[in-house]
């Protein structure tokens, strides 16, 4: 059994974006991102002063903003029609979850979908459906795709099965393996909380790729001997033994399922690190795309 884990590749991914950036510098081009944080959600915080620090270190421009809780839907999208009109801005990110008073698919629907390096813009969604190279795809999936390949699943052919079929994560990685191509070519199945049968449908995957958000729900009858098994599930769970009170599980039950594997994401430590260099990489595609530099 192998365990993927994704700080090492993350790592090898951000040292590639940040030559391809110091590139870019020679050419009198600065990739920019601006991330943009309402209220105070201690998950969020941490989200963001992550992404803002790896930028730093790539040699991006980065421009955190943070707004208060009560901030209206109307300030929020006055900020996003600003940043879609700096130059020295080539990907915004508005961090989720929003405050209640905010719509959030206004304020997708409102991003450049140039500047979209979550990827979650419709105008993106649909260039990922039809097999446009040009669009932005979301960071996670992008991530957990990079993932397989750089442990070399065979995924040409491959019978792949998601749990989870959410705009986050589910659909959109079901496109990038269904895909002409590298990294794709993959037979997808794409399961639900209202699908029959999922034990003999998981079990049959050689890729199984689990993004419910029920911890520990992939138990090892699910998941066939030998398979590549993708856990993207992060929900916080009590913990009393911990110091935080509290530990983040992932949908897969790891010591059960991972020596029937040929290799596991643990969590946290997986999926995670993948998700920030992807938005890098987006950042760097968006700034080339928009400067028509690619050096």
């Amino acid at each position: 059994m192998q365990l993927i884990e994704g700080k090492p590749i993350g790592e090898k991914i951000n040292q590639e974006t940040k030559e391809k950036a110091e590139n870019l510098k020679r050419h009198g081009v600065v990739p920019g991102l601006a991330v943009v944080l309402v209220g105070t959600d201690p998950a969020s915080v941490s989200y963001v002063r992550s992404k803002d620090r790896v930028s730093q270190d790539l040699g991006f421009h980065s421009q955190k903003i943070e707004l208060p809780e009560e901030t209206s839907e109307t300030d929020l999208l006055q900020i996003v029609k600003e940043l879609n009109a700096d130059s020295q801005i080539h990907g915004i990110l508005v961090q989720s979850p929003l405050p209640k008073q905010i719509d959030e698919s206004k304020v997708t629907l409102a991003l450049d979908p140039a500047k979209d390096v979550d990827g979650f813009h419709p105008i993106n969604v649909g260039k990922l459906a039809i097999g446009d190279p040009s669009g932005i795809v979301p960071c996670t999936p992008l991530g957990c795709q990079k993932l397989l390949l750089e442990v070399g699943a065979n995924i040409v052919g491959s019978r792949v099965v998601i749990l989870g079929r959410s705009m986050l994560v589910g659909k959109p990685l079901a496109f990038l393996l269904m895909a002409k191509g590298p990294g794709g070519d993959a037979t997808v199945t794409v399961v639900h909380s209202r699908s029959r049968d999922l034990v003999e449908i998981c079990s049959s995957a050689e890729i199984l790729i689990a993004a419910m958000g029920q911890p520990g729900f992939v138990k090892k009858e699910h998941v066939r001997e030998g398979a590549i098994v993708i856990d993207v599930g992060t929900t916080r769970v009590e913990d009393p033994t911990r110091k935080k009170g509290f530990r983040i599980a992932g949908d897969v039950d790891f010591d059960e399922v991972a020596p029937k594997t040929r290799a596991i994401t643990p969590v946290p430590g997986g999926v995670g690190p993948m998700t920030i260099a992807m938005l890098m990489q987006n950042t760097l595609k968006a700034c080339q795309q928009q400067t028509g530099l690619f050096v």
